[in-house]
């Protein structure tokens, strides 16, 4: 038996979500942009789908632009927001996923803007304040902040950002890629410019994901090539993906608060059992219901002998988590979050994520083993 606690990484696919792209799969391989019955077949999908995610998320069905996932959106709405509205200074935080870091970063080093980084507290809270100043200096400027930290949880009160941005008549993107499908975000009051998705975080399919352009703002492509996605993205589309995504994220809705009520008690559970089992555990960033994305807790364990082989005997044991970003989960450098918040780096870090799919039974489990490890470090191999 393993368990399954790195959802935050991706998520198992719901059933039904397999079904519906299965049957798109097998029945409906025309191109859609063909004028053939055959393409106008597929197109038809594709818009119904559209249409889907945008009557969820109250927005227009042609502010919807099917991505490759949360990377190529994110990408799309810093660079060519950057780009084409002529503008010289950016404000993130050094919490952010490296999608976002990583871009911005470059456009630093190529002179293209200059990039100020907000202080975060030791729970990962960025500074509001600190925004508002930077904007007050630097008007015209694009803000990129996330809604949950993809490691911590920590999550970002993006409507008070969204207001301090439209005061000083900033450019606002969030990153919603781990918090999609497990919030609602209503469009006409969240006042955004960009905002970012990735279908394989909900139950949905990898390789797909979608960005959200208010249409107050215009950009060009990030991708050139043919005219798909009314002229904004060169390709031809996923549309199994995005058959899928569209499922996945209607499925989502249609159970939000039953979802976000279960693995919340699953979330607090296994903070209660772990204070209960392993002396002196500790928690980065917050763990309070109405500041933490549920599906995530990351936990500090005690300094121990062999702390690095902690994520390796979890494995051993039948249990896959994360320790830390599972991006760069086979990467033997340290997380730039966990040390933007003042984490001791001798503490071993994991990341637990929780889906429906979870139960109790399996956090007693995986509670168990974690006493275990910690109580008597000698024993790992």
């Amino acid at each position: 038996m393993r368990i399954y606690l790195d959802n935050a990484a991706t998520t198992p696919l719901d059933e039904d979500v397999i079904q519906e792209m299965l049957a798109v799969m097998r029945e409906k391989y025309g191109n859609p942009s063909s004028i053939h019955a055959h393409g106008r077949q597929v197109r038809t999908l594709i818009e119904k789908a559209r249409k889907t995610i945008a009557g969820l998320l109250h927005a227009s069905p042609s502010e919807i632009f099917f991505t490759s996932g949360g990377t190529e959106a994110d990408n799309m709405a810093i660079r060519q927001g950057i780009l084409d509205h002529n503008i010289t200074h950016a404000i993130s935080s050094p919490i952010e996923h490296h999608a976002v870091e990583n871009t911005l970063t470059q456009l630093a080093d190529a002179g293209t803007i200059h990039l100020s980084l907000l202080d975060v507290d030791k729970k990962g809270k960025i500074n509001l304040e600190q925004l508002d100043d930077l904007l007050t200096i630097h008007p015209h400027s694009l803000v990129s902040l996330m809604h949950a930290n993809n490691e911590l949880g920590t999550l970002t009160d993006i409507a008070a950002v969204s207001s301090i941005c439209r005061r000083h008549g900033a450019i606002f993107h969030t990153d919603t890629v781990q918090t999609m499908g497990h919030y609602a975000h209503d469009m006409r009051e969240l006042d955004v410019d960009f905002l970012t998705c990735a279908a394989h975080k909900f139950h949905g399919p990898k390789g797909v994901g979608f960005i959200y352009i208010n249409h107050n703002v215009k950009i060009k492509p990030l991708v050139f090539g043919g005219a798909q996605e009314r002229n904004m993205r060169g390709g031809t589309e996923n549309v199994y993906g995005i058959i899928g995504l569209a499922k996945a994220l209607e499925n989502c809705y249609k159970h939000l608060h039953e979802h976000q009520n279960y693995i919340q008690a699953l979330k607090s559970y296994m903070i209660e059992k772990l204070q209960l089992s392993v002396p002196g555990v500790d928690f980065n960033g917050e763990t309070d219901p109405d500041k933490s994305l549920y599906t995530v807790l990351n936990v500090s364990f005690p300094e121990m002998d062999m702390a690095d082989m902690l994520l390796f005997n979890l494995d051993i044991a039948g249990i896959s988590a994360s320790g830390g970003s599972a991006c760069s989960s086979g990467s033997s450098i340290g997380s730039h979050v966990l040390t933007a918040i003042g984490v001791n780096p001798e503490r071993p870090c994991v990341r637990f994520s929780f889906s429906k799919y979870n139960t109790k039974e399996e956090i007693d489990i995986v509670v168990d083993k974690l006493k275990e490890l910690c109580n008597h470090p000698a024993q790992m191999s």
